[in-house]
Parts: structure tokens; C-alpha cells; sequence
């Protein structure tokens, strides 16, 4: 295969967001080489490094939540939680972290774009998802099951989760469908915590 030059291989890309790994198959170099071809790059202001393997074009208005899939890859993940509830209005403070569910264990990421947290979600409970349409490209839950993720979490991490800033519920938001959801939580104490906690913010109505 001809080589590239890593200026060819990232503009073939067509993203702002790119790893070590798309530039390496792109161009036909090792990793090595891309990295300190990168490295180069980054000292002359072209580009900048986000996390290990992850880059963006300097000056690109990359969303921290698209460099999410970056940092999970090979492992299934959404943005949940108090980050989803955010970004649908629900919870009007911004958070300094951002929330991520994901079927794998839970981890602290730190990057130039901010810092991200994992929390496991039990396989069978990892639904309710699908492309968010706003800003970016990632993945995210519907709002109740942004809510009922962080009920089922806080059953575990009371600390984090169990209680929240005032709540601001559009009127699209579904109680039914948030029950609904609550009922899917495979292990039998988290259910019943969060079913408990999903009729407290109720009654609040």
C-alpha cells in the first residue's frame, strides 16, 4: 500500500476528532511513527492531543461529549445520568464531570476535553438509548431513563446520585414511561430504591 503523509491521511478522515489508530491504517505507517508525526504537529500548533491515541484539529469546536466514543471504544457506552439530564434541561447546573454509563467496570478518565466517569450498568439494563440530534454525535438515554439510571445508581453511590438539584420536568417528560423503566432494574433492591425514589419526585410534582 503507498503511504500517505499524516497531513493526507487526517484530511481523508474529513473529522476534527481522530485517532492514532484511523491515521496509522489511512497512511500506512506504524503508530509509532504517526505519534511522533502528531507530536510534531502539536509542537507547531496543527493539532492537539485529547487523551492517549485521541487527537483533534487545533481550533475545531469539537463537543466534549463527541470525544466520548473515543475514550470507550471497544466497550458499549452512553452519556446518562446527571450529564443527560443536563443536556435535555432537566438539571440546570452544568456538571464539572461528565456521567457515562457503560457495560464496562467503572473508571475515571481525565483529558484536555474534560473529565469523564464511567459506572457499570448491568448488561441487561444497558437499553434505552439511541444518537443524540443536538450537538455532536454520541449516544444518550431518553430522558426517564436518564433519570431512573441515576435512581438505580444511587441505591449503590447515595453520595452521588441520590439526591438532585431542583428538577425542571418539560411536559414531554413520562412518568408512566420512567415506572416502566424503573420495573426493568434486574437486581430486586435497586428496583425497589428506585421505585420508592421515582414516587418521591412524583409526589413533588
Amino acid at each position: 500500500m503507498r503511504k500517505k503523509s499524516i497531513f493526507a491521511a487526517i484530511k481523508d478522515i474529513g473529522k476534527p476528532v481522530f485517532t492514532t489508530r484511523e491515521l496509522s491504517q489511512i497512511s500506512g505507517k506504524s503508530p509509532s511513527v504517526v505519534t511522533q508525526s502528531l507530536n510534531n504537529l502539536v509542537k507547531d500548533g496543527a493539532v492537539a492531543k485529547i487523551y492517549r491515541g485521541v487527537w483533534v484539529n487545533s481550533g475545531a469546536a469539537v463537543s466534549s461529549y463527541t470525544i466520548m466514543p473515543y475514550l470507550f471504544s471497544g466497550h458499549r457506552a452512553y452519556v446518562s445520568f446527571i450529564s443527560a439530564l443536563h443536556l435535555y434541561g432537566i438539571i440546570e447546573q452544568i456538571p464539572q464531570v461528565m456521567t457515562i454509563a457503560s457495560t464496562s467496570h467503572s473508571r475515571t478518565i481525565r483529558t484536555a476535553a474534560g473529565v469523564f466517569r464511567s459506572h457499570h450498568i448491568a448488561p441487561e439494563f444497558f437499553t434505552g438509548f439511541d444518537w443524540y440530534q443536538g450537538h455532536g454525535s454520541f449516544l444518550i438515554a431518553d430522558q426517564e431513563k436518564a433519570l431512573v439510571d441515576s435512581l438505580y445508581l444511587s441505591a449503590y453511590k447515595k453520595k452521588n446520585f441520590g439526591y438532585f438539584p431542583e428538577l425542571h420536568l418539560p411536559p414531554s417528560f413520562s412518568f408512566k414511561k420512567a415506572r416502566q423503566w424503573a420495573d426493568r432494574i434486574p437486581s430486586g433492591k435497586a428496583r425497589v430504591h428506585a421505585q420508592k425514589r421515582l414516587k418521591q419526585l412524583l409526589n413533588k410534582r
